[in-house]
């Protein structure tokens, strides 16, 4: 058996059912909706994951964008868009369908 950590993530691997469903979304859009499917995590894990993810290639910067507001920090917000990449491997949970499905209704 190999020494160290495995590889594999259950946050990560939950990221990447999230965004098998909506193609694209930056780092707190994806919080939103996995503190509603998953158990509890912190925003600062989630976006641990993500930038890991995109080091193994499950997950892709889709783009990067620079959006204005009235934010605590200041008058801009850089908000970087992740996609599926080609080490990811969707199960489609059924879970996160069911939710969006649901949020979309309302």
């Amino acid at each position: 058996m190999p020494r160290g950590r495995p590889v594999g993530s259950d946050i990560r691997q939950n990221i990447i059912e999230i965004l098998y469903f909506i193609k694209q979304g930056y780092g707190y859009d994806i919080y939103k909706i996995y503190r509603e499917v998953y158990p509890p995590v912190t925003l600062r894990s989630i976006y641990y994951h993500l930038r890991k993810g995109t080091k193994l290639g499950e997950f892709k910067i889709h783009k990067i964008k620079a959006e204005k507001g009235d934010y605590s920090w200041g008058p801009e917000a850089e908000k970087i868009y992740y996609a599926l990449g080609p080490n990811a491997k969707p199960k489609a949970d059924i879970k996160v369908r069911k939710f969006l499905e649901k949020k979309k209704k309302k």
